[in-house]
């Protein structure tokens, strides 16, 4: 594939409809739950890495930016990878939950304990980019060859083989071509319009795509929506409760998206282990790895 096949972005305002003719998850669960944990810190733009500024996103420091080095963000960046994203992982394996790393392949190289910990535990990974690009202004060749690198990357950190894709700051219009052409995952997350995965016809092939969601995402902390741990317990386990209700007609798919820099902070942390625990006791719900998801969809789900 050469050039890149638009025909995916035409817009659908209709997906499953009314009535979805969807089979339940394994075993019969009602809902899927998939806990994302974005490994951002340390990819993140940086003046030491020769950007003329800071990046503040997602960090108690956000309302000061300003132009350089901002010491302030670099080292609330530095608590995710130190601190927060072994507080979140401690909280997972006590409740025997597994996750899926959304890693940006920087992030890891500079702490390869981290891809050790995720190989051990056994959780998968979605490729997050090599670093917090913005994909929409990259020439294709660049975000070919940043694509592949990532891959790469990822997997010669870890030894796990990156099985899905999203965007830093979103796809550009040849992302999901360049996914397709790749050949090495199975979905992208790059898309936020359903409670399920669907298909895509990327040029001569049927893609999967997993929506991912920010409602249920531990960014609300930094966007003034919400301030404690316990609201944070508390939408979690509304909007699960709701998607059980549905599940038993119409099964659906839960994504929590966190990261180490916010929610790894102890008064944070405690909504989501409160959730985790809350969840692991509903028998009737699969709690999984994103790959799961994709290989069950793969398989039950196929395309005709």
């Amino acid at each position: 594939m050469t050039e890149p096949d638009l025909s995916s972005l035409e817009r659908d305002f209709i997906g499953y409809g009314r009535q979805p003719k969807i089979e339940p998850w394994p075993n019969g669960a009602r809902i899927a739950v998939n806990i994302c944990v974005n490994y951002e810190e340390g990819s993140e733009q940086s003046v030491p890495d020769g950007y003329d500024r800071s990046e503040g996103g997602l960090t108690e420091s956000r309302a000061l930016e300003f132009d350089g080095r901002d010491l302030a963000a670099e080292s609330m960046f530095e608590y995710g990878s130190r601190a927060g994203i072994w507080r979140i992982l401690r909280i997972l394996e006590d409740a025997k939950v597994p996750a899926t790393i959304f890693a940006c392949a920087l992030a890891l190289e500079r702490n390869r304990e981290v891809g050790t910990a995720i190989s051990e535990l056994g959780y998968d990974i979605c490729a997050h980019g090599w670093r917090w690009e913005y994909h929409s202004r990259l020439t294709m060749a660049q975000e070919r060859s940043l694509i592949a690198k990532s891959y790469a990357s990822i997997e010669a950190q870890t030894g796990i083989k990156p099985a899905g894709w999203y965007c830093r700051y979103g796809p550009s219009v040849n992302t999901r071509s360049l996914i397709v052409e790749h050949g090495g995952f199975l979905y992208d997350s790059d898309a936020y319009n359903d409670d399920l995965p669907y298909w895509r016809r990327i040029g001569e092939c049927d893609h999967l795509i997993i929506p991912y969601g920010l409602v249920c995402n531990d960014a609300n902390f930094m966007r003034g929506g919400m301030a404690t741990a316990d609201q944070f317990y508390s939408l979690l386990k509304d909007t699960f409760d709701l998607l059980y209700r549905e599940g038993k007609g119409r099964p659906a798919m839960m994504s929590v998206g966190l990261h180490p820099r916010i929610i790894g902070h102890p008064g944070r942390a405690a909504g989501l282990q409160s959730f985790v625990e809350y969840v692991s006791n509903v028998s009737d719900a699969w709690i999984c790895r994103r790959s799961d998801i994709a290989m069950h969809w793969h398989d039950a789900h196929r395309r005709p």
